[in-house]
């Protein structure tokens, strides 16, 4: 089991949702609870819906979003925008976003990548040519237990010189896969069974939970893993 320090200050909320409505009601969530800081997934919100989010993160009392999760439909303005106002650290990705990186130039090593659960690396995709990963907590699990080539390549490419994030879930071992609506504590218990290189500076949780229940199983995460 690992001993980590400072967790609570690592790990913070995540502003999630399937739409703009969902996103914006946990920055209201969020700002009746006086939170500054928090992670932001964009990855399945369109364009046209994340004008609303932005303006929603405008009234708020949210200060920092250190990382963001973007789609490969943003535009370099789109990341300039984020940058200006909320100075993201960690702008993760996924493994096709590699098709994408010319058109986010001078954010490249900002860049973070999440490996996907196919068992499959396209020829195309190069970690040494952004930030480095976000790894998948959950994710990370599920590849060891299957041993994939997404896990394999995670752990060949990893360097104590790279900069590291997380995203943060359940996990079901009947499954083996993630949980994005966690029920119950007993989801986060496989967090016990991985090594302590693989928890980055900073861990957004991934879940479609309010954020008063994601502060609870943060609570729970920081006191099992301390």
């Amino acid at each position: 089991m690992p001993k980590l320090r400072n967790l609570s200050s690592r790990i913070i909320i995540g502003l999630t949702g399937r739409s703009a409505e969902q996103v914006i009601s946990k920055i209201k969530e969020a700002d009746k609870l006086g939170i500054k800081e928090a992670g932001l997934f964009l990855e399945i919100v369109p364009l046209k819906e994340r004008a609303k989010i932005y303006s929603a993160l405008k009234k708020s009392k949210i200060q920092k979003i250190p990382l963001v999760h973007i789609r490969n439909d943003m535009e370099k303005w789109e990341l300039d925008y984020l940058e200006n106002e909320y100075h993201p650290k960690y702008l993760t990705i996924h493994e096709n976003s590699f098709k994408y990186l010319t058109k986010w130039n001078g954010y490249h090593k900002k860049l973070f990548l999440e490996m996907n659960f196919d068992n499959e690396i396209p020829g195309f995709v190069d970690v040494n040519k952004i930030g480095g990963f976000c790894i998948d907590l959950s994710h990370f699990k599920s590849g060891e237990e299957r041993w994939t080539s997404d896990f394999e390549y995670v752990i060949k490419n990893m360097t104590k010189k790279r900069p590291l994030c997380n995203h943060l879930n359940g996990y079901t071992w009947k499954k083996r896969k993630d949980i994005h609506r966690v029920k119950n504590v007993s989801e986060f218990e496989y967090l016990k069974t991985l090594p302590s290189f693989v928890f980055g500076e900073k861990i957004a949780l991934e879940m479609f939970n309010p954020i008063k229940q994601q502060l609870e199983y943060k609570k729970h995460v920081v006191n099992m893993l301390n």
